[in-house]
């Protein structure tokens, strides 16, 4: 077999064992390893480095797509000079992502435009990068998808599916006011997660004010139970983003 051949025969090889990057870069790899006069484990060792950090940013970028999370929401894009210092340092702490293994809620308040979403968004992606699966959901759109189960006697069906995340972000908790059937439904999903996987969610209500949303004064209760027993609580009591930005431009 002359060399020619033995390449085509290698690509076919390489595509048969699903080895893309390799197949395209280990001619050019060859070159560059003869040039530095390589040994054949360090040519073989930048070969499979290669295969192996595309294939991790292919998983990161998949699961960041599944996770519905705003790409824009991101630590790049976060004011994290408006913070307190307190919260700053929980930042820090969070992005780490070791609560994800103490099954740990994280549970962010704040007035509207406080930057809560965003935090959470943006804590979330930095878990992605570390391969962790994330869900982000509005609570409007999670409990009617709920519902809509509990109807169709596929409510266990779903929250077995929820369970594959190790964090699920629930957007803006009380936000909009719902009915008693759709916050039973919300509070049986908080009541199967509890420390089994952790919950990341937003509310511009105090747990004083919960009952409002639970409707009913136990399962408020038990619902609080739940969340805080394992929780890291971000007070973002600071004023809304979007007020400052459009002071600015009237100012200018």
């Amino acid at each position: 077999m002359n060399e020619k051949e033995m390449n085509l025969q290698l690509k076919k090889y390489l595509q048969e064992l699903c080895l893309p990057n390799i197949r395209d870069s280990y001619s050019e790899t060859a070159k560059q390893a003869a040039k530095e006069s390589m040994s054949y484990e360090a040519y073989l060792y930048e070969l499979v480095q290669q295969q192996c950090s595309i294939r991790r940013q292919n998983r990161i970028e998949r699961r960041l797509k599944e996770s519905k999370i705003p790409y824009e929401k991101n630590m790049e894009t976060f004011s994290l000079q408006r913070m307190p210092k307190k919260v700053v340092q929980q930042i820090q702490t969070l992005i780490e992502g070791s609560f994800l293994k103490r099954k740990e809620n994280i549970l962010a308040f704040g007035n509207p435009g406080s930057g809560k979403t965003h935090l959470l968004c943006a804590i979330g992606q930095e878990l992605i990068k570390q391969e962790k699966n994330i869900l982000f959901m509005p609570c409007s759109l999670l409990v009617q998808d709920l519902l809509i189960a509990k109807r169709e006697l596929k409510l266990s069906r779903i929250i077995k599916k929820l369970a594959k995340f190790e964090a699920l972000i629930i957007d803006d908790l009380g936000y909009v006011k719902q009915d008693k059937d759709e916050m039973e439904v919300l509070f049986t999903l908080l009541a199967e997660r509890y420390e089994r996987g952790s919950v990341m969610l937003t509310s511009n209500l105090a747990f004083s004010k919960w009952e409002t949303i639970f409707k009913d004064p136990m399962v408020t209760a038990a619902a609080i139970d739940r969340l805080v027993h394992h929780s890291v609580i971000l007070e973002l009591n600071i004023s809304s983003y979007r007020m400052d930005e459009a002071n600015k431009k009237k100012v200018n």
